[in-house]
């Protein structure tokens, strides 16, 4: 028994084929490949915008970041040179805070020393007073005790007569 094969109408690859060509005369008809096409154009170009948007914000971000950088620089720079000013006028104070010490324990030391040198004469200049006031008692103490022990003293009285020969 062989199998006939069947008539073309009657297989069913016929009505397949027929059905599927069909359905695409049918999307062909209502322009749905164009329709697919231009979606998936317009998703290509809402995608390519989104990148080209990408693009230009990591653009900015660079441009931005660049920025930040220069500016940071900037700011070291002047962190540097303030630092740098800083420093030299410590130095300055400190220098001239030493000098000013050092004229004020010169004058101070010059004031002590006057004050020494005011104290050295003061007492010294007591310490002859009291000799010359010593030497005036002592003087006197035995004068008093010559003139008690002598009715007249002889030197006296050479004195008295000198001063008569001379007035004469």
């Amino acid at each position: 028994m062989e199998h006939a094969e069947p008539s073309f109408w009657a297989n069913p690859e016929t009505w397949v084929r027929i059905g599927l060509g069909c359905f695409f005369l049918l999307l062909i008809v209502m322009k749905v490949p164009q329709k697919l096409w231009a979606s998936l154009a317009d998703t290509g170009n809402a995608v390519r915008a989104e990148l080209d948007e990408a693009v230009r914000i990591r653009q900015e971000a660079q441009a931005l970041l660049n920025q930040i950088k220069a500016e940071r620089l900037e700011a070291e720079q002047k962190a540097k040179e303030l630092i740098a000013f800083a420093e030299e006028e410590a130095q300055r104070l400190t220098a001239e805070a030493r000098t000013k010490l050092d004229e004020s324990i010169k004058r101070r030391q010059a004031q002590a020393e006057a004050k020494i040198a005011q104290a050295e004469a003061k007492a010294a200049s007591e310490v002859k007073a009291a000799a010359a006031d010593l030497a005036t008692q002592i003087a006197e103490n035995i004068l008093i005790s010559r003139v008690d022990g002598l009715k007249s003293d002889p030197l006296i009285d050479q004195a008295i007569t000198q001063v008569a020969t001379r007035l004469s």
